[in-house]
């Protein structure tokens, strides 16, 4: 895989009451999404709490998917941290075992150094790795990590490793931005904000989507991204999925995915978040059911 494509889940992260990763529902739940039809998971991305993982929680847990035999071939990772030295080590750890791409954000908290500091960040990190088997999905989405990974970096980077900066994810929500990163890096495989943004990306040239709503609906938006590559009128199904995510999107993505996971399958775990979040309720969830309608009746059915 040279340029990645398709539709991408940031696979949420389930907790046992202690605080631990339920290893069981996580391999499930990564299993069920791949069989919606996923292309990849990106385990710990933002949806999956990963700045909220420690970095042995992070590799061991990636190994539990291999082992459940999920191949690394259909995994990109979330590898980005602010220290540089841990960076390498997850991003390191997960092209070691194979896997199809790394999910980088920009060394946050340092927000003055600009795209020089940044570049000096992203270039470090490949040559330290030194491993060509590495590709890169730069990861925007500056309102959380405050640092913008700009149209001119992505270019500069594209342009200085061609073979390992591959990919972008524009989690900022601003179809600007979008555009301005496919005209300046036409290399690199860009991924709108989520499916909301799906055909009018496809449209223009991006790659698919990598979304946290995949999690729950990941049947409908494969369908949606095929049928679009496909040439067909997808007006009503386009709107559907829309519908579907604005109803999760407006409820707080993490805590209302889990609560419909948690009524669901009926296993209170998919209630827990790690701390600074606070805990879904089955409440919530049935709410969420209630407004979702039919547009549901798939999610917890293998």
């Amino acid at each position: 895989m040279t340029r990645p494509q398709g539709t991408i889940a940031p696979i949420l992260t389930p907790f046992e009451d202690g605080g631990r990763i339920a290893r069981d529902l996580w391999i499930g739940h990564a299993k069920w999404v791949l069989g919606q039809g996923a292309h990849f998971l990106s385990p710990f991305g933002t949806t999956g709490e990963a700045l909220s993982l420690s970095l042995d929680e992070r590799t061991q847990a990636l190994e539990w998917l291999i082992e459940a035999g999920i191949s690394p071939s259909r995994l990109m990772p979330g590898t980005g941290v602010t220290a540089l030295p841990e960076t390498v080590e997850l991003s390191a750890h997960a092209v070691g075992l194979g896997c199809a791409g790394v999910m980088v954000l920009p060394s946050f908290f340092y927000t003055a150094v600009g795209d020089d500091g940044q570049k000096r960040y992203y270039s470090e990190l490949i040559e330290r790795i030194a491993n060509p088997a590495m590709k890169m999905i730069l990861y925007h989405i500056p309102q959380n990590s405050g640092v913008a990974v700009s149209p001119g970096l992505t270019a500069l980077l594209s342009e200085t490793f061609p073979d390992t900066v591959v990919a972008y994810k524009d989690s900022a929500g601003d179809w600007n931005n979008t555009a301005a990163v496919i005209a300046a890096a036409p290399k690199v495989a860009v991924f709108p904000s989520s499916e909301a943004q799906l055909t009018k990306g496809l449209a223009h040239g991006a790659a698919g989507c990598i979304s946290a709503t995949v999690n729950l609906n990941a049947a409908a938006i494969r369908s949606l991204y095929d049928r679009t590559l496909a040439g067909e009128d997808v007006a009503e199904a386009d709107a559907a999925i829309k519908a579907f995510r604005k109803i999760i999107q407006d409820a707080g993505l993490i805590p209302a995915m889990k609560a419909v996971l948690a009524v669901r399958s009926g296993d209170r775990r998919w209630l827990n978040l790690r701390a600074p979040h606070e805990n879904a309720t089955l409440e919530s969830g049935e709410k969420l059911l209630a407004a979702l309608g039919p547009s549901a009746d798939h999610i917890g059915r293998s």
